[in-house]
């Protein structure tokens, strides 16, 4: 057996692990994204030097042209003894108007070129490592690859003739061989201005580092260290991000400060999420302490209304539970309340659980049906039209109350089936979302019924708490998904959506932390990693088990849920 504070530690490793591998994809994300590799490009920084170049020469161009004018006649008064009255402009002062306006415009649009120029000086600046002219001019293959690609490749042209096919094929190569000279003539030019660049504000950089320095020996102030591996998170060993950093052909290696920055923005999204926790979603999941209510609230004992019924998704026996916990009478509205935002939170999760996992989509139209009915609960308090608070004020007891719920549902269906062809009704994927709503409440308000006809508890005041903990059993056993979801959101393969993507994903482990230290206390089924993502694999292992077959997630990690964990951030 392992100790409570054994577990304890296996579950905080979990989450550090989990945590060092969404900073790690947001380092490959990051020094991937086409912003980042062309803010890094020396045709960038030349382009910067040139914008400021530009805006110094129109600001020079200006004050001589005040000192010229006149402070007073600028613009197109009289009595300028350096310009004629006759070049004076017609417009008068609107040409002053127009010269700041335009001059505004060249300052702003100079401020982020210059500020990359800046950067990338004092970037070089700081490197120890000195090469030669020859190599700091070395035109990369990557600025020409594509070029040279296409100067390679036949043309799809059909020209006829093989002299006509020699004289496309010559001109097209010389053309491009053209386009590949001047290529590499802007690139040498560019790596040149950045030079020149150095070469001339190198001495002023190194007199502001020699004042720093300077001033901190007379100041006797610690200097502070700008490390890049971050503190030992309990794995043994520091996490070094550098080995993360996906640099392009002939890049010196980033500074360490562009590491720390990168690492303070996962930092920063997962303490954001942080603030943001599920309050109401973490009250509820701390009823449940196991996952029993994903077997009970559906059972065999229910005769079905059709040869095939619809599968469930997670969020539609949520939703079903949640109408009919809402529809009970004497329930306190502090009560309803509650549940609704516990639920609320849950969903949001859930539907990204299901969105992200369900690769096959055949769930979608099982999804569609839970989240249109929710909105009629959450909004309205109305199941399909019906209202569920007039239904609690007008209830006596809560038997009728889960008789006249089972019976609207089974009329939805048979009403359904007599209405409706039969290709349809065999591929219950395809029924309509009132079908697929009417038979998930005829379901699960039978079993409802009959299991509290076979219980020794009959109080209604009871079957609130059992369906919130039976809604919170389904919540918690559908968020074990987390690791994989957050790991998954990581693996974006569109290029411009994984930076934004690996920040939600740090963002949504800092909103579920202590939800997945939570979870990890509970007692799981061993099931295969694919299928742990669908409600309908954890029914069948659990009937076909008899609802004793769980695996603890501490003891054995191998294919249970909190081993996806251990899979998804290893």
């Amino acid at each position: 057996m392992i100790s409570i504070k054994e577990s304890e530690e296996t579950e905080k490793l979990a989450i550090e692990k989990l945590k060092e591998n969404v900073k790690k994809y947001w380092m490959m994300a990051e020094s991937s994204s086409p912003q980042f590799v062309m803010a890094r490009s020396v045709t960038c920084h030349a382009s910067g030097a040139i914008c400021f170049l530009a805006a110094v020469t129109l600001a020079e161009a200006n004050i001589r042209l005040c000192n010229a004018w006149g402070w007073g006649n600028w613009g197109g008064g009289s009595g300028n003894p350096y310009f004629p009255n006759e070049s004076r402009s017609s417009y008068k002062s609107s040409t002053s108007v127009i010269l700041v306006i335009q001059s505004f415009g060249v300052v702003v649009g100079t401020i982020a070129p210059a500020f990359r120029w800046f950067t990338a000086i004092r970037l070089r600046c700081s490197e120890k490592r000195v090469k030669s002219y020859k190599t700091e001019l070395k035109t990369e293959y990557y600025w020409i690859e594509r070029l040279v690609e296409s100067r390679d490749r036949p043309l799809a042209l059909c020209v006829p003739g093989q002299k006509c096919r020699k004289l496309v094929h010559k001109t097209k190569n010389l053309i491009l061989n053209f386009f590949i000279r001047v290529q590499v003539m802007i690139v040498m030019a560019s790596k040149l201005i950045l030079l020149l660049s150095i070469f001339l504000i190198s001495p002023l950089m190194s007199f502001g580092h020699y004042y720093k320095g300077l001033k901190q020996k007379l100041g006797c102030k610690p200097t502070v260290s700008n490390n890049h591996t971050e503190p030992d998170l309990g794995l043994g060993t520091k996490l070094d991000l550098s080995h993360y950093v996906l640099y392009l052909e002939g890049e010196e290696e980033l500074p360490l400060y562009f590491l720390k920055n990168n690492r303070d923005a996962t930092n920063h999204f997962i303490q954001k999420g942080k603030k943001q926790q599920p309050k109401y979603l973490k009250e509820l999941l701390d009823r449940s302490t196991s996952f029993m209510g994903v077997a009970k609230f559906d059972s065999n004992q229910v005769p079905s209304l059709a040869s095939e019924e619809p599968p469930n998704c997670w969020s539609l026996p949520v939703v079903t539970l949640t109408s009919i916990a809402i529809a009970l009478p004497n329930n306190e509205n502090h009560k309803v309340s509650w549940l609704l935002r516990s639920v609320r939170e849950g969903l949001l999760y859930v539907n990204q659980v299901e969105k992200i996992l369900d690769v096959t989509g055949d769930l979608a139209n099982i999804r569609s049906a839970a989240d249109i009915v929710w909105l009629g609960v959450d909004l309205f308090h109305k199941w399909l039209d019906e209202d569920l608070q007039k239904m609690a004020l007008e209830g006596n007891n809560s038997k009728k109350t889960l008789e006249k719920l089972a019976d609207m549902g089974k009329n939805n269906v048979i009403e359904f089936k007599a209405n409706t062809s039969r290709d349809m009704k065999k591929n219950p994927l395809n029924w309509p979302i009132k079908a697929i709503a009417a038979n998930s409440m005829y379901r699960i308000s039978q079993t409802v019924l009959h299991d509290r006809e076979g219980s020794n508890d009959q109080a209604d005041e009871t079957l609130f708490e059992q369906l919130s903990i039976m809604i919170a059993d389904i919540l918690g056993a559908c968020l074990t998904n987390l690791p994989r979801v957050i790991t998954m959101k990581c693996f974006s393969s569109a290029i411009e959506k994984r930076e934004k993507s690996v920040l939600h994903a740090a963002q949504l482990l800092g909103e579920t932390e202590e939800i997945l230290k939570t979870l990890q206390q509970h007692e799981l089924p061993s099931l295969n990693p694919d299928k742990v993502a669908y409600i309908e694999e954890w029914r069948a292992l659990m009937r076909q088990e008899n609802s004793l077959a769980f695996t603890s997630s501490i003891s054995d990690g191998t294919s249970s849920v909190s081993g996806e964990l251990q899979i998804a951030i290893e």
